[in-house]
């Protein structure tokens, strides 16, 4: 019964750490790839961001580097629930018929991001915006458990140099 517990646990929290749902792999539609970008895809990294449970001070791994605006917002879940307050980071092709220019703090729009539960179509409002390079990374929590594969996103800012 404890080997059950344990095993169930483990699950629950490999799910937990996966951060981001669905088919995170993909890269929306229109977002262009950074050619120079200052850590290239391939460098290891370390995360000094905490977005997540275990990620600051975590060892990773640049998945994909893309010239965009990131955006933190805060959203109510499609799925029910608390609204979820200065979510960083939404990109700009991840906002349903977003425009080509940057959209100011206040503005009011629908997501098309798929990386949290209750995230897609859900209506938010942008916190903060920040014209950058946004990188999927690769990562292993702090915390234990498995490598969360493909997380978006994290900015320039939130990593260095191992």
């Amino acid at each position: 019964m404890k080997k059950l517990r344990l095993i169930t646990l483990m699950l629950v929290a490999a799910m937990g750490l996966s951060a981001c749902g669905a088919d995170t792999s993909k890269a929306p539609e229109g977002v262009k790839d950074v050619q120079k970008a200052a850590f290239p895809v391939g460098s290891d990294v370390i995360i000094h961001a905490d977005h997540m449970p275990g990620m600051k001070g975590a060892k990773g791994k640049i998945v994909a580097a893309y010239d965009t605006t990131a955006y933190a917002v805060t959203y109510t879940p499609t799925t029910g629930g608390a609204p979820v307050t200065n979510h960083k980071w939404i990109i700009q092709e991840e906002i349903k018929n977003h425009k080509t220019t940057a959209y100011k703090p206040g503005t009011e729009v629908i997501l098309k991001a798929d990386h949290e539960k209750g995230m897609m179509d859900a209506s938010a409002k942008i916190e903060s915006a920040e014209s950058t390079t946004v990188y999927m990374v690769d990562y292993t929590p702090t915390t234990g458990g498995g490598e969360v594969k493909n997380h978006k996103w994290v900015i320039e800012s939130e990593i260095a140099k191992p």
